[in-house]
């Protein structure tokens, strides 16, 4: 059922043409194209709609306020998919089902929550840019599990396995690149701001001819910088920078992954899937506000809109587990730390 359609039509609004489809939830797995659904509240893959034909369906799509069947299908698991019959269409809707059989219903991703290296060491408190108001909260970041392995016993470092000598010199050689790049920009002070991280990122990601990107811009280095300044500075050192710089290349292999035709762009489809490759589980509300913030009007994402997506995810989940001592998913912030938090964010 249609909600506020019948408000909204004294602002010229219609009915949208809508139906509804219902898909059975395969028991086992077969191949990579259905892989451990049944009991899996995640979202279906575009390959499953591909490749699975539905078990009922609405009897056909109708510009009408209410569409409603009656059907008789065998104990399973089901995934009932409302939609409009024109793509890109977004409207509110309630979803109601009578069984004559005990059921249970729920809407599938409805947990947010982001993937956290383990730490084996108590990590050291970073400040994060909320205590500049002299408050006592404090942040830990991933970086320190980082560290940690880097502080291990020499015996552990010469019994840890050796990279592949192919890998090892293409990465000490992009290392090499872009710390020469950093002190030529950097100066004598070794740090750099946002305009100045914007020509290093450019200069980097530019030998890459197999990314097709227009580069950044000046507002994502800002958001880049925001992310990764631990001392308030505005600015990033060499430490600093190298770190955001390994979850740049992280991000990367996963952009590049989803854009199978090398355009330099990929569909808010697949940036559902890229997003939970990188860690961040979110819902349908939060998926729909990604793709209206950072797509463009044909429901593309380039490069940049793609990694200042990813930087905001990670400073935001960073920001509230910083807040959220108790884990009780619930924080409490005066007007100030607010402020703070969206203002530099």
């Amino acid at each position: 059922m249609q909600k506020n359609r019948r408000k909204d039509r004294k602002l010229g609004a219609n009915l949208f043409t809508i139906g509804f489809a219902i898909y059975e939830v395969p028991k086992e797995a077969h191949g990579h194209l259905c892989p451990q659904m049944h009991g899996n509240k995640q979202h279906l893959q575009k390959d499953f709609f591909l490749y699975n034909a539905s078990r009922a369906r609405s009897k056909t799509y109708i510009n009408m306020r209410e569409v409603s069947q009656r059907f008789r299908l065998p104990p399973s698991e089901y995934v009932i998919v409302p939609s409009t019959y024109e793509p890109h269409q977004e409207g509110e809707f309630i979803l109601r089902v009578f069984s004559e059989k005990r059921n249970l219903s729920e809407e599938v991703e409805n947990t947010i929550s982001v993937d956290r290296p383990v730490k084996k060491k108590k990590p050291k408190p970073i400040i994060f840019v909320s205590d500049r108001a002299n408050s006592n909260r404090e942040l830990g970041v991933d970086q320190e599990s980082e560290e940690g392995k880097d502080k291990a016993s020499p015996d552990k470092r010469e019994k840890s396995p050796q990279p592949r000598p192919g890998n090892t010199d293409q990465e000490s050689e992009e290392e090499h690149r872009f710390h020469d790049i950093f002190k030529q920009i950097a100066g004598d002070d070794m740090e750099i701001c946002a305009d100045e991280l914007k020509n290093v990122l450019n200069a980097v990601v530019n030998k890459h001819k197999d990314l097709k990107t227009q580069g950044f811009t000046l507002e994502s280095c800002r958001s880049m910088i925001a992310l990764m300044d631990t001392d308030g500075s505005g600015r990033l050192n060499l430490q600093e920078f190298h770190h955001l710089w390994k979850k740049i290349k992280a991000w990367q292999k996963i952009f590049k992954h989803y854009d199978t035709d090398q355009s330099g762009t990929i569909n808010s489809h697949e940036m559902r899937n890229a997003v939970n490759d990188a860690g961040f589980h979110l819902n349908s509300q939060l998926y729909n506000i990604i793709t209206m913030r950072y797509a463009d009007r044909h429901m593309n994402i380039d490069f940049d809109s793609f990694i200042c997506c990813f930087v905001r995810l990670e400073g935001m989940f960073r920001a509230f587990n910083a807040f959220d001592k108790d884990g009780d998913g619930i924080i409490k912030l005066s007007v100030l730390e607010w402020l703070q938090l969206t203002m530099y964010a």
